[in-house]
C-alpha cells in the first residue's frame, strides 16, 4: 500500500492509508511481535519500492539493502509498540494528547537513522517524498520535508486514537489537521529575472556496462547540443556522466568542449570523473568562463556504486561482486554553488539531491535556481527516475526555487517553485531544449530552520520513551518489594 503512494502510480492518500494500517498492527503487540511485523513492512515495501536496485549489480546488493533497511523498520517498530503499551494506563484525553507527538517522532527518528547511517545513510523513501505530487507538498517550504513527514504520521496517530476510542466526532480532529496542512500556500519568494538554460539528454549507452567506445558519450552530446547554438542560452547544461574523459588531463577533450562554448556562445555545466592530488570526483564544472575554475565535487557518491566503503572486508565477503566496482570516487569537500555572470547556481550530482545538506548549503550560498545532473541509465524501465524526479519536485517546494533535472535517459524536467513543469523529456528521448527559467530570491522557513525542529522532536520522544519505561520499570520493582 505504501509503495503506490509512490512514482510510478503515485496515489498519494494510499501513504495514509498504509501509515494507519502499519500503526494498528503495532498497537498492543510484544517485543517479538512488533520486530516481525516491522521486519516484514519494512521488507515487503523496501523490497518493492527499490526493486530497481537489482539492475545494476544484481539481486545481492538489493537483498543486502532490503534486508538493512528492514532491521531498521523492525527496530523503529519496537520503539513504536513500547510507546502504544506503555501509555496505555493514560486516560483517554491523555492519549489523545501524547501519543500522536510520541508516536510521530519515533517515526521521525527512524527515517532520521535511516538516512544518515551507515555510509552517509540512504533518505530515499521518507514519507513525505510520496506526497510530490498530492495537496501536502507545499507544505515542505514551511516545515521541511522531515517535517512534513513528523505531520503525515501524527495525523494518521491521531486518527488511530479517535477510532479505537471510538469517538467518531472527533475524528474531525485529523481531518481538519490534514485540511489545513493541504491548504497552506507555498511560502512566497520573489522573482527577480530569468535564465536562458540550454539543456540535453542525449539517452546514449551511458549505463556502468553498456557498450561503448571511448568518447561516444561525449559525442552524443556534442551532437545534441547543435540544436541548441544559436538560441540565446546564458548557459548550456549536460547530464551527470555526458564527458567520458578527464578535460583537465586530455587537452583533446578539452578543446572539444571549447568548441561547444564557441558554438552555443555560453558557458558549459558538464560532469566527468575528474583527478586530482591522486583522488577521483564525480565533478560539476564550468566550463568557458575564461580564467575562472569553478566547479563541485559530488558530496555523497553511491556506496557500493561510485565506491566501495570497508573495501577489503567486503572483498573478503563477495569478492567477485566487489571486483566489478572498479571506480572509488572520494567525497567530495567544495560548496554545491557556482556562478554564472553573477547569478548564484545551486548543483547536485545525482544521488546528493535526496540529501537535505547540499540542498541547504546550495541556499546558503545564495542559489537562485537549482540544477540536478543525473544517470539513470543503469535503471532503465524502472521506477528509480520518477521516483528522484519526485524528491526533486519537492525541493522546488522546499527551497522557493526552480529546479532543472537534467538526466542522461529521463527523466529530465523544469520545475517551477508552485509545481507546474515548463519543460520536460520523457525516458528513452533524445532531447535538447533552451528554457526560460526565472531566479528567486529569499529563504523560505524550510532552509531557515532546516531539520532541526523535527530532530529536536525526534530526540524528546526517544527521552519520553525512556522515561516511560523507567517509570515502568520502577512501579514493578516497588510492586516486587511490596510482595516480597
Amino acid at each position: 500500500m505504501l509503495d503506490v503512494a509512490y512514482p510510478a502510480v503515485g496515489l498519494w492518500p494510499a501513504a495514509f492509508v498504509a501509515v494507519v494500517l502499519t500503526l494498528m498492527a503495532l498497537r498492543g503487540r510484544s517485543v517479538l511481535g512488533a520486530i516481525l511485523i516491522g521486519t516484514v513492512f519494512g521488507v515487503v515495501f523496501f523490497a518493492i519500492h527499490l526493486s530497481w536496485v537489482g539492475e545494476f549489480l544484481g539481486p545481492l546488493p538489493w537483498v543486502a539493502l532490503v534486508g538493512l533497511e528492514g532491521a531498521l523498520v523492525a527496530a523503529g517498530s519496537i520503539a513504536i509498540a513500547l510507546a502504544y503499551r506503555w501509555t496505555e494506563k493514560l486516560g483517554v484525553r491523555a492519549r489523545f494528547l501524547v501519543r500522536p507527538g510520541l508516536v510521530a517522532g519515533l517515526w521521525s527518528a527512524r527515517e532520521m537513522v535511516a538516512g544518515t547511517w551507515p555510509y552517509s545513510g540512504f533518505p530515499w523513501a521518507r514519507v513525505a517524498t510520496s506526497q510530490a505530487n498530492g495537496p501536502f507538498a507545499e507544505a515542505v517550504s514551511w516545515i521541511g520535508v522531515d517535517g512534513v513527514s513528523f505531520a503525515i504520521v501524527a495525523v494518521c496517530a491521531l486518527t488511530i486514537e479517535c477510532l479505537w476510542a471510538r469517538r467518531f466526532r472527533m475524528l474531525a480532529l485529523p481531518v481538519s489537521l490534514a485540511c489545513a496542512l493541504a491548504l497552506i500556500p507555498a511560502f512566497p519568494t520573489r522573482q527577480t529575472g530569468q535564465m536562458a538554460i540550454g539543456w540535453v539528454q542525449a539517452n546514449g549507452p551511458s549505463g556502468y556496462f553498456d557498450d561503448r567506445s571511448p568518447g561516444e558519450i561525449l559525442e552524443l552530446h556534442e551532437a545534441r547540443s547543435e540544436a541548441l547554438y544559436g538560441r540565446g542560452a546564458d548557459l548550456i547544461v549536460w547530464p551527470e556522466g555526458a564527458v567520458d574523459s578527464d578535460p583537465y588531463q586530455s587537452p583533446q577533450t578539452a578543446r572539444r568542449l571549447d568548441a561547444v562554448v564557441r558554438a552555443a556562445d555560453a558557458p558549459l555545466l558538464a560532469n566527468a570523473a575528474v583527478t586530482r592530488s591522486g583522488e577521483t570526483y564525480n565533478t560539476s564544472f564550468l566550463w568557458g568562463t575564461g580564467d575562472s575554475v569553478q566547479y563541485y565535487d559530488k558530496r555523497h557518491p553511491v556506496p557500493f556504486g561510485e565506491y566501495v566503503p570497508d573495501r577489503a572486508f567486503y572483498e573478503r565477503l563477495v569478492p567477485g561482486l566487489v571486483g566489478l566496482i572498479q571506480r572509488e570516487y572520494t567525497a567530495g569537500r567544495t560548496e554545491p554553488v557556482l556562478d554564472v555572470d553573477g547569478v548564484r547556481i545551486g548543483v547536485g550530482i545525482c544521488f546528493d539531491l535526496i540529501y537535505d545538506d547540499v540542498i541547504r548549503a546550495g541556499a546558503e550560498g545564495g542559489a537562485e535556481v537549482y540544477i540536478f545532473q543525473t544517470n539513470n541509465a543503469d535503471f532503465r524501465g524502472t521506477d528509480e527516475n520518477l521516483q528522484q524526479m519526485a524528491i526533486a519536485r519537492l525541493r522546488a517546494f522546499e527551497t522557493g526555487r526552480a529546479v532543472v533535472n537534467v538526466s542522461t535517459t529521463g527523466t529530465s524536467q523544469v520545475v517551477l517553485p508552485d509545481g507546474s513543469v515548463i519543460d520536460a523529456a520523457a525516458p528513452g528521448e533524445s532531447a535538447a531544449s533552451v528554457s526560460d527559467v526565472p531566479l528567486y530570491a529569499g529563504r523560505t522557513p524550510a532552509v531557515v530552520i532546516g531539520s532541526i525542529p523535527i530532530a529536536g522532536l525526534a530526540v524528546l520522544a526517544i527521552c519520553t520513551l525512556i522515561s516511560l519505561g523507567l517509570v515502568r520499570l520502577s512501579s514493578r520493582s516497588a510492586a516486587a518489594e511490596r510482595k516480597s
